[in-house]
């Protein structure tokens, strides 16, 4: 038996084993000016001199260059790789807005030469409404679900594992319960968090922990909240900050937007033991899935974009009606224990997100769909502050 599975995805076992072997030479070589092996350096290394033009274009027009395909419902992560700033999308929708649009490419952005690059696909079929999160210098690609041609659905309890610097996909210990459309968020850059989501029974409020350092998964206290996926959300300092979502109702539509908000307190001695609070609403009746992203730093959780309607993946509405994206950007600030508005009008609006990318000075939101249900692959630059 080899060391790959049948998807070509290494385990943690075996990737571990292999850990200072040397991937780069699987990638194809690149041609710039210079010619070297396509490997982290494509990413970590661009032409120096092009930097300051892109700097200053980046200031002119509030975007980066957009993703090499539109794309919607990615996965979106920021994460800092040997000191500088990637944001990382994954899998997703394409333009068509059908089943055979679903796609498992991946790329990587150097925020600051303003540069995307395909990397490895992720391992086995396209998805969608999987989590992002970034631990170690580490991407972790958690769930989501596959369509099929029938409006049928698999939700997979996937853990893929991405290192950048080796260029390789592995496999961890895979979700106790395989869940789509939930929030996830990273502690102490070791644990995550996966909060709710929908499940092969339905929405669901349990909260599951996945320790990077073991690689096994445990149960943390369940939200009190109503069972709900396609919330918005992250993981701050030592709270988890969560909104809106689809709720299951009694008639039709079968699942209805959620007005809930709520913060958990995670103990610093047990990370399992959450102490769970009610926040009021936010200042967005856009309540699903919203881009969320959060900054330790800041000590808050910056939420763009999103709808006020549940809609099937090509954008149209339960009950018929196209969904469109909210222009407001907000934000949760935990030292104020209060919401703030950062936009009202936001220049491009999307929706169908699953994470936002959060920098020093900026949030960066990637993908999604535009206005009139328009899978698109702008790489918007929102300020932090109003």
């Amino acid at each position: 038996m080899g060391l790959a599975d049948g998807n070509g995805c290494l385990s943690k076992k075996n990737a571990d084993a292999l850990a200072g072997t040397n991937l780069a030479t699987c990638e194809n070589s690149t041609r710039v000016t210079v010619v070297f092996l396509y490997s982290m350096r494509t990413i970590l290394i661009p032409i120096a001199s092009l930097a300051l033009f892109i700097t200053c274009a980046i200031a002119a027009d509030e975007q980066l260059e957009p993703l090499p395909v539109a794309t919607s419902n990615n996965a979106v992560v920021g994460l800092k790789v040997s000191g500088q700033f990637l944001v990382y999308s994954m899998t997703g929708m394409g333009a068509k807005k059908n089943w055979s649009a679903v796609t498992n490419a991946a790329y990587a952005l150097n925020v600051k030469y303003n540069k995307w690059t395909a990397i490895k696909p992720v391992p086995g079929s396209g998805r969608l409404g999987a989590v992002a999160v970034g631990v170690k210098e580490q991407v972790f690609l958690l769930g989501g679900y596959v369509p099929d041609s029938t409006t049928g659905q698999t939700i997979i309890s996937d853990v893929a594992i991405y290192e950048p610097l080796a260029l390789r996909w592995y496999r961890g210990a895979e979700l106790p319960v395989a869940v789509r459309d939930a929030v996830a968020g990273e502690y102490r850059d070791r644990y995550i968090y996966v909060v709710g989501g929908f499940t092969k029974a339905g929405p669901t409020n349990q909260v599951q922990i996945y320790d990077t350092l073991t690689d096994k998964w445990s149960t943390a206290t369940q939200s009190p909240g109503a069972p709900v996926f396609g919330h918005a959300g992250a993981v701050v300092n030592d709270s988890i900050v969560y909104i809106g979502g689809a709720v299951k109702t009694s008639g039709k539509p079968a699942f209805a937007i959620s007005d809930e908000a709520w913060i958990g307190k995670i103990d610093r001695k047990d990370p399992k033991k959450i102490e769970w609070s009610k926040l009021p609403p936010p200042p967005s009746t856009a309540r699903y899935r919203v881009a969320a992203g959060s900054s330790d730093k800041d000590q808050r959780v910056y939420f763009a974009g999103g709808t006020d309607k549940i809609y099937e993946f090509d954008g149209v509405g339960l009950d018929g009606q196209p969904a469109e994206p909210s222009y407001i950007a907000f934000a949760y600030n935990l030292k104020a224990n209060a919401w703030e508005t950062i936009q009202q009008n936001s220049p491009n609006a999307t929706m169908d997100h699953h994470g936002l990318a959060v920098t020093s000075d900026d949030l960066i939101v990637v993908g999604g769909m535009a206005a009139g249900q328009k899978v698109v692959g702008t790489v918007e630059v929102l300020p932090k502050g109003k």
